[in-house]
């Protein structure tokens, strides 16, 4: 059999050189040659899926069915498929195993005879179709467990004491009884399916509510009896290991798991409130990859622009925004840009959201005395090229940020202000003198997520004169242009809306807003000055969504809700 690089070079014009970097990366790290070499944009899915039908003789299925017979989830753990990426397909047409990795032939096998399919056929497809097919599979009958937990849940003795119980390697392979642990695996595996960021825990007068935010939008999940919270608020700070017994104080706490093939960081906080505590769980996906800079959702001229900012040889380069809008994420873009072997680059984060190689990151640690401002002096001494501070918090780690900007260093923060020239004024609030900030500020990008339609139930349609006068538009910028919608389907959770796109304000100091700092700190004027700056074309967050808006990206509603 051919190798995999070797098909790669000969049809589909991978070089010799990339082969072989794959190949130092897989010595190291691990992992396929394939997937390598997609993640470093050498191939697309649809190139390495040709190499490997190329090189093992499966034919290739490039979309699996919507109907498929789910027959097989009382016979197979979810777990089972996604780790070895393949399904059986049944349709009233055809009957297949569709398959993502073919060294995974011999499990092919296995799934066969545990389903007495003996002589089936096995096809290649794509594995982001293969688990979007096994989540909707799982769904159907989802909802019957989930249903039955709540049940087990109301039912169980109020007075019964959770008890400690180690955690499994796999969350989907937790075959606990205890209700309440089935009951927080299920949250936890669902929220990570759908994608959440966030599961909040709340507690009222008569009941519980569990909910999770998806694309910045909180949804309810369950709403299980009152007397469940104590138990449930245990059972989470038993896995985050914190005190079960300290009910008085705020507490926050870390928990690692692992659902089929996803390594999840969540970050657990609890607060004391007149009904009980209430939890809410931050989760990051650590198998999740960096998002491209190209890829944020800048304009042409934009990135052009933030690319030359960032290959700045010093100086301050801040984005701005409220907590959950993207900033990190431009951060660790914009650090993969700049990231080689000649450059170095040291972060301190609180938390450390995403693992990069070549880069040196330091996590903040109150407990120890470690916070940014100190880490940040010590960072100065291990010559840094450039350094990445989380978050700035106060007036000691603005000034030594300030400091290092101005001895030679490329200096990226972030901070939490409503738009770019806020930043300005908030940086002069804190007591740093505006001749620093004027002499060291390169650039502020302002920043939010707003939703993006979903692309399989998306319709055109004319928006009425009155909505737009309504909302305070032109009528005459929208005359006889189709704008669109999401109709809402079960890939986007019946909402119109999958996944997340940035708007962005960028504004460059030019020496005349330099300037102008020297003399003013208001955020109007400075803002004033930055968008008259024929130099710098800054447009405003709302007027780059609705650049969106008519690119067909995202709706007027939610430019409006974000800006």
């Amino acid at each position: 059999m051919r190798s995999l690089g070797e098909i790669l070079r000969e049809s589909y014009g991978v070089s010799e050189a990339a082969i072989d970097a794959a190949l130092v990366v897989q010595q190291e790290k691990g992992g396929r040659i394939g997937e390598i070499l997609v993640q470093q944009r050498k191939i697309n899915e649809h190139d390495l899926l040709g190499a490997r039908s190329l090189q093992c003789g499966l034919e290739i299925v490039h979309s699996l069915p919507t109907d498929i017979d789910p027959f097989f989830v009382q016979h197979v753990s979810i777990g089972f498929l996604k780790k070895f990426k393949m399904i059986p397909v049944a349709t009233p047409r055809e009957s297949y195993i569709a398959l993502a990795e073919p060294m995974y032939f011999q499990q092919a096998d296995d799934l066969q005879r545990r389903l007495h399919w003996d002589g089936i056929r096995v096809m290649l497809a794509p594995q982001n179709e293969i688990f979007v097919a096994i989540n909707a599979a799982y769904d159907m009958t989802r909802q019957d467990v989930a249903d039955q937990v709540m049940q087990d849940v109301g039912e169980e003795d109020p007075e019964s004491i959770l008890s400690e119980i180690e955690e499994t390697a796999d969350l989907l392979d937790d075959t606990s009884d205890a209700p309440v642990i089935k009951l927080v695996n299920l949250v936890l595996s669902q929220a990570v399916r759908d994608n959440a960021s966030d599961i909040h825990i709340e507690s009222y007068k008569d009941r519980v509510k569990i909910r999770k935010r998806v694309d910045g939008i909180l949804y309810d999940m369950y709403s299980p009896p009152r007397h469940v919270q104590g138990k449930l608020v245990s059972r989470v700070k038993i896995m985050a290991k914190m005190d079960i017994a300290e009910k008085r104080l705020p507490q926050d706490g870390r928990i690692e798991i692992r659902i089929a093939d996803r390594n999840i960081d969540i970050r657990v906080s609890t607060l004391p409130t007149s009904f009980g505590e209430r939890v809410v769980m931050r989760l990051l996906d650590k198998s999740s990859s960096l998002v491209r800079l190209e890829d944020l959702g800048l304009s042409r001229e934009d990135l052009q622009h933030f690319m030359r900012i960032i290959k700045a040889p010093h100086g301050i380069i801040l984005v701005t925004g409220p907590t959950g809008s993207g900033k990190t994420t431009t951060l660790y873009s914009a650090l993969g840009v700049l990231n080689s072997p000649d450059i170095n680059i040291i972060t301190i984060e609180d938390p450390i959201e995403y693992q990069m190689n070549g880069i040196s990151q330091m996590q903040v640690n109150p407990k120890i005395g470690l916070n940014f401002a100190n880490g940040l002096r010590t960072i100065v001494r291990q010559d840094p090229d450039v350094i990445l501070v989380g978050e700035i918090r106060d007036m000691e780690t603005a000034e030594i940020a300030i400091q290092s900007a101005l001895t030679g260093h490329l200096v990226f923060s972030t901070l939490h202000t409503n738009d770019a020239a806020s930043a300005i004024t908030r940086l002069i609030d804190m007591g740093v003198e505006p001749f620093l900030v004027s002499s060291s500020v390169n650039a502020i990008m302002a920043q939010r997520l707003v939703r993006k339609i979903c692309p399989h139930c998306r319709e055109s349609y004319v928006p009425s004169m009155e909505y737009l006068k309504q909302v305070g538009i032109s009528p005459v910028k929208f005359a006889d242009r189709n704008l669109f919608r999401g109709v809402g389907c079960p890939d986007c959770l019946h909402t119109g809306y999958k996944g997340r796109i940035g708007i962005f304000e960028l504004m460059t100091l030019t020496p005349a807003m330099k300037s102008l700092i020297l003399t003013t700190s208001d955020a109007g004027q400075i803002k004033k000055q930055a968008l008259s700056s024929l130099a710098t074309g800054m447009i405003t967050l709302r007027q780059d969504g609705l650049r969106k808006v008519l690119a067909g990206l995202t709706t007027l509603e939610e430019v409006f809700r974000v800006t």
